[in-house]
Parts: C-alpha cells; structure tokens; sequence
C-alpha cells in the first residue's frame, strides 16, 4: 500500500510534525482520513479527521474536537475562505503545507473531480500574512521540492524549485 505514496513529502512532514508536535499528542487533521493519518498513528499520535464537511459553509466544525493540535496537509489551497477556518480554530498549535504557486506551472485543477481543484497556490508571504491575520504566530517554516521521475523542462525544475510549503505556528492573541 505504501509503495506508490509520496514518500518524499511524507517523511519531510513527519520530520517536522515530530519536532514541533512530539508524540504523543490529539491530533485534528483536517480533511478525510487519508494514507498520512495512518502513518501519524503509527508514530504514536492520536489522528481525529473531519467527514468531508465543506469547511469553507461550516468552519465551526473545528470547535467539535478535543485535541492538542491541528494539522492541514493540502487542504487550505481547496478552500474559497481559509480565513474563517484558521480563526475558528481554538487549540493552540497547527501544522499546515499548502502547495505554492509555481511561475511554470498554472494551478492545479482537476479535469473530472470538481472537488480536487486549487482555488488557491499561495506565495509564502501570502500564506504567511493569510496565518497572521487569522491570529497564529509562525514559529517555525521550511520549504521542499517535489521531484518526479519523468523527463521534460517542468519535472527538471521541479527538483529545484519548491513545491510545498509547511507552517508550524501556535496561536496569538485574538485580534
């Protein structure tokens, strides 16, 4: 099963996710549950999941869990308003990656699945100022590449150009 997963980008987020919210911990994961839920519990995380609600008509649901942090793996790009999300939010911690934008490459969209599509690719400042804004304090960021085993120009500059962004941040005071 885990043969075809994007283990790259799965063990950089783990790395970071161990560093800045050591197991074990409650964790809200934002989004259905998924290949990376499986592998948080495997490392000793307690992982919560959201149904599939769309966050953006109900970004309350965030207030359902217990938890001592929430992570969002891609899922922010997904949302019209991340905004209202990321202010409903009431634990203290969040770990977040989001795609950015690439000058090469236009936004992701999905040709069958209306879901699976970027409303957003954000600039780490744009990201960032989005997090601030929202209330969180970003205490730690890293960025990493996506390489792929394909040939052309964009695969080439896809070993060198960032791809994902990951935002360790813990809450400020409410504005």
């Amino acid at each position: 099963m885990y043969s075809k997963l994007p283990k790259y980008r799965y063990n950089k987020t783990l790395d970071l996710l161990k560093k800045v919210i050591p197991a074990p911990a409650t964790i809200l994961d934002l989004g259905v549950r998924n290949p990376f839920s499986e592998i948080m519990e495997e490392h000793g995380y307690t992982v919560l999941n959201t149904n599939g609600e769309d966050l953006d008509f109900l970004p309350e649901i965030v207030k359902n869990y217990k938890i001592d942090a929430v992570t969002s793996f891609e899922i922010f790009e997904h949302l019209i308003a991340p905004f209202n999300v990321l202010r409903a939010i009431e634990c203290d911690k969040i770990l977040t990656t989001v795609p950015l934008k690439l000058w090469f490459s236009s936004a992701y969209r999905s040709k069958t699945d209306m879901w699976d599509r970027h409303y957003h690719e954000f600039e780490d400042w744009q990201f960032d100022w989005l997090l601030e804004k929202s209330g969180w304090n970003i205490k730690q960021t890293e960025k990493w590449i996506n390489p792929i085993r394909k040939f052309g120009i964009r695969p080439i500059l896809r070993r060198f150009t960032p791809r994902y962004y990951a935002v360790y941040a813990e809450r400020s005071e409410k504005t």
